[in-house]
């Protein structure tokens, strides 16, 4: 990967944490924001307080050797490692390059086949979580500038095995960034739903039921939505949960039973409200 300056021995003492802050902060922001997770997730099994020169071609060896199936993301993550790993032995940190003993699966034509159906699978939503979600996007947009400030005046600190404040900013970089991609992905494959006026008085997506316990008489009020929407301390259920499949297209008077740890309940549908 690129570098914004050349590479410089580092103190061999160095542990994991700070080999990770002192890397990041020589690649482009961008790259930062891609690679950061992957970079964290590898030093959080060994701890970020280990040093670096402690590892052995063995362990990293053992790390890769988790990854039992290949994944077109697994390979990517360890790919990020080797890279991680070659610039710690660039820096005279490592007598050897750690990166030769990770070990890439190939990705099989039927993960990938799989991965890609899941990845394009529509998600089906409500309008109004729709518009929800532009506007959670446009918010996170809105603090990529805050963050990338923040970053350069924790950088301007050159002390980078005591800089808390820029590890503390790369990371609330890599979560935001996470949420605009997972979003972003998500409205690409929004399906959004809209009230089928066929239907009649039939629970759809987006609608309201009140239902009855036909044993206890409890009453209760479901929103069925997508299942990006579902927030069960709201009373919004996802349409492909045990509750919202048993109460789509049914009517007002009908009688449903859904599966539960506890046994079979039964419920009456008292009203519904259309969307």
């Amino acid at each position: 990967m690129p570098t914004k300056q050349k590479t410089q021995n580092l103190d061999p003492g160095i542990n994991l944490g700070d080999m990770a802050t002192r890397y990041l902060s020589t690649i482009s922001d961008a790259q930062a924001s891609e690679i950061h997770q992957d970079i964290f997730k590898f030093i959080r099994w060994y701890g970020e307080d280990r040093q670096v020169a402690s590892l052995t071609g063995q362990e990293v060896c053992n790390y890769s050797d988790q990854f039992i199936t290949a994944t077109t993301r697994s390979v990517q993550h360890l790919n990020i490692v080797k890279v991680f790993l070659a610039y710690a032995h660039k820096c005279g940190v490592t007598n050897s390059n750690l990166g030769a003993h990770i070990r890439v699966k190939k990705v099989s034509t039927r993960n990938t086949q799989t991965i890609t159906r899941k990845v394009d699978e529509p998600i089906i939503m409500t309008e109004q979580g729709y518009e929800d979600l532009k506007k959670k996007l446009a918010a996170l947009k809105e603090e990529r500038p805050k963050i990338t400030e923040e970053i350069r005046k924790a950088a301007a600190d050159k002390d980078f095995r005591e800089n808390a404040p820029l590890a503390a900013a790369r990371e609330k970089q890599g979560h935001i960034e996470g949420q605009i991609r997972e979003i972003e992905n998500t409205l690409k494959r929004a399906k959004v739903a809209k009230t089928n006026e066929d239907q009649g008085l039939r629970i759809s997506i987006g609608d309201t039921a009140t239902i009855s316990d036909t044993v206890s008489g409890e009453k209760i009020s479901y929103t069925l939505v997508g299942s990006k929407e579902a927030n069960i301390k709201n009373g919004r259920i996802s349409i492909v949960s045990p509750m919202g499949q048993a109460l789509f297209n049914k009517e007002v008077g009908d009688v449903f039973e859904v599966n539960a740890p506890s046994g079979v309940l039964q419920y009456k549908i008292l009203d519904i409200t259309k969307s």
